[in-house]
């Protein structure tokens, strides 16, 4: 397969994985209520699109060592997310922190097994 059906298939993966997560979390443990269920899915969606293709095409003309990239890569778009959260959402700085971790490292390791 070629890379960027690849690219497309963890796109749709990701954004799959990650918005009932941040759902989940802003509605049912942090009770925002304040945002909207649209609100939540567009700024998800927004957050996890705009971030994998630096992740898959750009980092990698930088960073060509796999370990490194991964690494980099990963917490790259975790802090980038957690901001986004935080303005997008006005959220507490340790919730969005929270909501990035936990939808990025759980899209990572389902991705793994994808992948």
């Amino acid at each position: 397969m070629i890379y960027e059906y690849k690219f497309l298939i963890a796109l749709c993966l990701t954004n799959i994985i990650e918005i009932p997560i941040v759902f989940l979390f802003m509605k049912y443990i942090f009770k925002y209520i304040n945002s909207t269920k649209l609100n939540i899915i567009i700024t998800s969606f927004f957050a996890s699109t705009l971030t994998l293709p630096y992740l898959w095409f750009i980092l990698p003309v930088f960073i060509s060592q796999r370990t490194h990239y991964i690494l980099i890569g990963e917490i790259s778009v975790f802090i980038i997310e957690a901001v986004f959260y935080l303005f997008l959402f006005k959220t507490k700085i340790h919730h969005a922190i929270i909501l990035s971790f936990t939808a990025n490292v759980i899209s990572f390791l389902i991705g793994l097994f994808f992948f």
